[in-house]
Formats: structure tokens, C-alpha cells, sequence
């Protein structure tokens, strides 16, 4: 039977009764209690249901399409060995860009085509630690969530439809330079911390695996051809509806929210409890911090903020804030390139961070990591505008 002193020293046992929930009660009361008031409650609550519902069936279906194509594709790249030829030539580029070993770039392509916690699986095999330094290690949670997602975000960029027939495709690919400026920051920075911590010699403890399937041979599925073809493709397909399903509570939740505090009411100025309602909140702040946010990262309108933002907790739902954006006129290519950018290099690492640290065995250096890549995904967004300005000028 576990004693007092075992029960407070647990690191997930809370007594009953702590501050804790008493803070939690009051921000719930304001937050709840500001929509309310200015809203109305039954407008407020109507609002919430209307907005998610409406975001469920225009675009977290549209995110699990895009995800099954994105899936299907990243399925037959590996199959048939693109992926371990885009490996073998980016290899080289590791060292001076990252200070990591060449097989890292095998965890950026995984989380690209995928989601950050890919990289875990990667660092879990012994034949991939071997390469690894063990201040270099811990960096595998920056550079894989630098990536995460990024071919389905990209996907989603370039498909939105642009009232003034603007193509987002160069913007989206800017945006894509942008997050590889940003995971250089965050990953350096880390670096800088891990070494100071655990010093530069030290090898990763590894059980003697000789894997060298990560730099001269890859697992193919068995058959002719034509049936890795379709196996490679439908089971690429099938990942990406449980990545379509898993990006559901990110977006109806955490896009809620996030818009109600960024629009306003209808039309008429008053509330009436339809969908996309709101007490515009985060523009007004915008408003106010509109002297930096503009020549950093050159917001069409201050309602921008709120993708940037919604992408600490899901890269998915910051997507979903997009389409409306570039419809209304208040996101132009610019704010596509600095929106990819951003949604790509932090894509949700407040909500991952401390358990990909954890997995990776370095709970201690999690806050580092938080800040490091706080400052890479800023960097992402000021690299991803100055980049399309520059484009711009050159066009």
C-alpha cells in the first residue's frame, strides 16, 4: 500500500483539493462569462455548436481528403524508394546545416509525410540511435516537429481557392523555406543547451544493432510491382483517414474557440447565435501589436494573428482558419507563406513537446526545447514574409 510520502512524490497525484483547480475555475468563469456577456449565453452556446458543426463538414472533411491523397502518395514515395534517394542525396546537408548526423534527414521526411511523434519510432530503433551523438539526440524533437505535417499543409495551402484567382502554390513552397529556416534555429539553439548539459563527445548508449538500412538498403513490401503498387498506395490512403480522424478534436475544439475570438457579430451588428459568431478579441489585440506583427511578418489584417496562434496547439485546426481568411480578403500569398511557414515548424508542439521529450528520455531539457523552437517558429514566420518580398520584387 503506497504511503503519504510515495502519493505527494508521484508526479501525476494531485491532492483533492489544490489551487490548481481553484485557477482553473476562475479562468473557465472569465473566459465563458466575457463570450456570454457580450454575446448572450444562448447565442454563445448555439454559436459553439453551429460554428463546429459547420467546421466538421467543410473542412475537416476537406483536411481527411487532402490527408488520404497525401497519404497515398507518401506511401508509394517510400515503396518505391523515392524516399530513401531524396535521404541518400540530402545526407551530406545535415552536418553543416543541423550539426546532426545524416540518417536525421530520414526523421524529417518521416514527420513531413506524416505527423511529429513519427520521429519517436525512428529514435526508438537502435540502428538509428547508433548514429547519434547523446546531446544530439534530444534535438530530434525540434527537428521533427518542425516538419510535422508539412505535406499535408502544404496540400491544403496550394488547394485553397483564391477570389481573386491568385495561385498559393509559390507561396506555400516559400512558406516550406521558411519552416526549414526556422527548424535551423530551433534545432540550433537546442543543440546549444544539450551540449553545455551532456558535452559533445558522449555516444548514444546503443545494444550493438549494425542496422544499416538507414544509409544502403530499405524494406520493401512482398510481391510483383503492380501489387506493392496498390498496397503501398491504399495502406498510404488508410493512415491518412486516421490522421483526418485524429485532427477532429483539434479543429472543433480548439478553431471554436479560437474563432469566436477573432470574429465579430453578423452583418447588422447584432448576435443572432450563427455559425462563425464572435466578440473579436484577438484582432483588437492585433490592432495593438500591429507595429510589430506588420513589418515582421507583413499581415494583410490583424485577424491573422489567429492562425499563428492556433497552430501552438494544432497545426490542423490553424489550417482550417485559412480558407475563411483568404475568402474575406484578409490574407493575401503573403499571409499563405508566412501561415505555412508557422503552421509547419511549431504545427501543434505545445501539445506534443513534453511527451515526444519524455518518450525521447529527456524530460529535463523540455523547457528548453520549448523555448528554442518558440524562436525557430518566429523565425519560420519572419524568414517565410522577407522571403516573399523579396520573390515579389524579383517577379
Amino acid at each position: 500500500m503506497a504511503t503519504n510520502e510515495q502519493l505527494q512524490e508521484h508526479p501525476n497525484i494531485k491532492k483533492v483539493v489544490s489551487l490548481e483547480s481553484f485557477i482553473f475555475i476562475g479562468c473557465f468563469a472569465i473566459l465563458f462569462g466575457v463570450l456570454g456577456t457580450k454575446m448572450g449565453a444562448i447565442n454563445m452556446l448555439n454559436t459553439m455548436m453551429q460554428t463546429a458543426y459547420q467546421l466538421l463538414m467543410d473542412t475537416v472533411f476537406y483536411i481527411m481528403a487532402i490527408a488520404v491523397l497525401a497519404g497515398a502518395l507518401s506511401g508509394l514515395f517510400t515503396e518505391f524508394g523515392v524516399v530513401a534517394l531524396i535521404n541518400k542525396i540530402l545526407s551530406p546537408l545535415m552536418k553543416p546545416m543541423y550539426d546532426l548526423p545524416g540518417a536525421s534527414v530520414v526523421g524529417i521526411l518521416a514527420t513531413y509525410l506524416s505527423d511529429n511523434p513519427a520521429i519517436l519510432t525512428l529514435a526508438d530503433d537502435q540502428g538509428f540511435r547508433r548514429y547519434f551523438k547523446r546531446y544530439q539526440l534530444p534535438a530530434l524533437t525540434n527537428i521533427g516537429t518542425a516538419f510535422g505535417m508539412g505535406l499535408i499543409i502544404t496540400s491544403f495551402m496550394i488547394g485553397i481557392a483564391s477570389p481573386t484567382g491568385e495561385s498559393f502554390i509559390m507561396p506555400a513552397l516559400l512558406g516550406n523555406l521558411g519552416a526549414v529556416i526556422g527548424s535551423v534555429v530551433s534545432v540550433r539553439l537546442m543543440l546549444h543547451f544539450t551540449a553545455k548539459e551532456y558535452g559533445k563527445t558522449e555516444m548514444c548508449e546503443v545494444e550493438g544493432i549494425n542496422a544499416v538500412m538507414y544509409t544502403d538498403y530499405r524494406m520493401v513490401r512482398p510481391g510483383s510491382g503492380a501489387s506493392r503498387f496498390m498496397s503501398a498506395m491504399l495502406d498510404g490512403g488508410k493512415s491518412g483517414v486516421g490522421m483526418g480522424v485524429a485532427v477532429i478534436p483539434g479543429v472543433l475544439i480548439i478553431c471554436t474557440l479560437v474563432l469566436m475570438l477573432t470574429n465579430g457579430p453578423s452583418a447588422d451588428g447584432t448576435y443572432t447565435g450563427a455559425a462563425y459568431e464572435g466578440i473579436a478579441l484577438l484582432p483588437a489585440l492585433g490592432d495593438k501589436l500591429n507595429f510589430i506583427l506588420k513589418p515582421l511578418f507583413g499581415f494583410t489584417s490583424s485577424q491573422g494573428i489567429s492562425v499563428p496562434i492556433t497552430s501552438l496547439g494544432a497545426a490542423g485546426a490553424a489550417i482550417g482558419l485559412v480558407p475563411k481568411l483568404v475568402q474575406e480578403g484578409l490574407a493575401t500569398g503573403n499571409d499563405v507563406a508566412v501561415f505555412t511557414a508557422m503552421c509547419m515548424c511549431w504545427s501543434g508542439y505545445l501539445s506534443t513537446h513534453v511527451a515526444m521529450m519524455d518518450s525521447l528520455g529527456y524530460s529535463n531539457m523540455t523547457g528548453k526545447a520549448i523555448i528554442s523552437h518558440t524562436i525557430g517558429g518566429l523565425c519560420a514566420g519572419v524568414s517565410a514574409h522577407w522571403l516573399y518580398v523579396l520573390f515579389s520584387m524579383i517577379g
